[in-house]
């Protein structure tokens, strides 16, 4: 595993101004740039014996043409050819030997790799078209620039815009040469359709080789990851998000799963924000690191990777997060809830203990798992908007964008309103949570995230028993308006009080290991829920579901 890296404001801005002049131009890893010279080299000598060939082929035909008495238009025909062809055998074997002489860098070199296809196309596109046709000519077949559009992708490593613009170009310049050779060399012009059989190919070789390019250049990434992940090799991508992406992954020397959520340097922007966005990250990733509860997700690592990504690796859990337990399988029986939420309590009060506020508590963000021989074992997940104090310069700035933080349907009064917090907040959202898991229903229904502000600002919610036939201990109803009070002076003073109050709640039946365990083997068995895109439903029978998320706020 790379070493974890400081990023304060130092590293930081050097890091980001690499990914920065990386993004520009070529933004390929190092390790894909490695094999152009290699590429390159073999396929100008290729280009260079091909052309070399084509000469010689057509030194023969005008031989024999001139001895049999053949028109000299064709004569001329031919000697056009023979130039054009004559013309890029020097040019390849002069590519090749800048590509062998090991004195331009990768990213140059690149670069002679993306003009020289360029050239060729047209070459190939002039060549082709320098024996004359006339309307009465027949076209048939696909021409070779289409078959040199489409190798690039294959042969030279490229991101998916640069594929697309030799693809595209080269379409176009290789279908120029019939056009030269008709207004300057006085060749007859040719009928529109026989126009469109030569030149439509070409175009859709250019939208095959794009779609190829784009799919390979992930691939050639995907890769490098893995290659650069040091100790830990990347194994399944389990989602993409708008920042990032989740891999499952396992440790080389000793065997074990992990979690490692990767914020891509593409996608952080120009260096400001990615100055901004890493440092958000960094604060997720030290915040999760400092706490000690069993029920906070663990982290094992974080950093950057060779390519500017930031990374970080988490425990790799088998389970499912409450919002999709609920959706999935119905509202929780009274003894299972404040299982759940007594295990929350203890993640937040650990938290909280460390001066930290989670200000994101929803039922997506606390993930039931199984934990060797234990069942309904609750972890915290995703700290990304935790906040240290109003104090911090840093908090202000990251914060500064944000009227409310968290997410609508569980946001506290004072979040709602754009105050400060304090821990309080946190048992307010669990409150929601609790809610949830009692009822499959939102504390506030509104038609936007405005309307949902507003009722946690204003509206009193209705007590859990009212939104459900399921039976609700009294105590518990109680329990759950206790955190539901819109002056935090009125809710439980720690998230430690609650759990006591919730352990005191008399139920019909405990919840037991043993019913857990029934329940999972029964429900669960032996797979759990994949972390979907966001907005996106769960699949029937997915894989294992990850632990992190590819953002700060955002789902994967």
């Amino acid at each position: 595993m790379p070493e974890p890296v400081d990023l304060g404001a130092t590293r930081l801005a050097k890091a980001t101004g690499r990914r920065s002049a990386s993004a520009s131009g070529t933004s390929l890893p190092i390790g894909m740039l490695e094999i152009v010279p290699g590429r390159l080299a073999a396929a100008a000598l290729l280009c260079a014996l091909g052309n070399s060939s084509a000469v010689l082929s057509r030194d023969v035909i005008r031989f024999f043409a001139k001895r049999s008495g053949e028109p000299a238009r064709l004569l001329e025909d031919l000697g056009n050819a023979h130039a054009v062809m004559a013309i890029f055998v020097p040019l390849s074997i002069l590519v090749a030997a800048l590509a062998r002489w090991g004195r331009l860098s990768h990213r140059t070199l690149h670069r002679v790799a993306i003009a020289y296809w360029l050239v060729a196309s047209f070459g190939i596109g002039l060549g082709i078209t320098s024996i004359r046709m006339t309307p009465e000519t027949r076209i048939w077949g696909i021409s070779w620039v289409c078959a040199w559009i489409s190798i690039f992708p294959l042969w030279i490593p490229a991101t998916p815009r640069q594929v697309m613009q030799v693809a595209f170009a080269g379409a176009v310049s290789g279908s120029v040469g019939i056009l030269i050779w008709i207004f300057c060399f006085d060749y007859p012009a040719l009928a529109p359709s026989q126009l469109a059989l030569m030149w439509i190919p070409n175009f859709i070789a250019a939208v095959l080789a794009t779609l190829m390019g784009g799919i390979l250049y992930r691939m050639g990434r995907d890769l490098e990851r893995a290659k650069q992940m040091g100790s830990y090799e990347l194994v399944e991508l389990l989602g993409r998000g708008g920042m990032g992406e989740v891999w499952r992954a396992h440790h080389r020397m000793l065997a074990r799963p992990a979690a490692i959520k990767l914020v891509r340097s593409e996608f952080l922007g120009d260096s400001g924000q990615a100055a901004q966005v890493l440092r958000r990250f960094e604060r997720e990733a030290q915040a999760t690191a400092a706490l000690t509860s069993p029920h906070s997700v663990e982290l094992y690592d974080f950093g950057l990777a060779q390519d500017g990504s930031f990374f970080y690796v988490m425990e790799y859990l088998d389970g499912l997060d409450l919002e999709t337990l609920v959706a999935r399988f119905g509202p929780a029986p009274a003894e299972r809830a404040i299982h759940f939420l007594s295990q929350a309590c203890h993640s937040l009060a650990d938290a909280h203990h460390h001066g930290l506020i989670h200000r994101d508590v929803k039922p997506a963000n606390i993930y039931a798992c199984r934990m060797g021989l234990d069942h309904d074992f609750v972890k915290v997940l995703d700290f990304g908007l935790v906040k240290r104090s109003q104090t911090d310069p840093l908090e202000t700035r990251l914060t500064a964008e944000m009227v409310t933080t968290g997410t609508p349907a569980y946001v506290s009064p004072e979040g709602a309103l754009g105050r400060e917090l304090d821990a309080r907040a946190d048992l307010y959202s669990l409150g929601c949570v609790g809610y949830w898991l009692l009822t499959g229903k939102l504390v506030f229904e509104g038609a936007t995230s405005m309307e949902m502000l507003v009722h946690h600002a204003k509206s009193a919610p209705s007590p859990p028993s009212q939104q459900t036939e399921i039976p609700i201990p009294a105590a518990l109803d109680a329990a759950i308006l206790w955190c539901l009070e819109k002056d935090p002076d009125r809710r439980p003073a720690s998230a430690a009080q609650l759990a006591e109050r919730l352990g005191g709640i008399a139920v019909a039946e405990p919840w037991t290991p043993e019913r857990a365990r029934r329940w999972w083997e029964a429900h669960q068995p032996g797979q759990s829920v994949p972390a979907a895109a966001a907005g996106a439903p769960a699949p029937a029978a997915p894989p294992k579901r990850v632990v992190a998320r590819a953002g700060g706020r955002s789902r994967l």
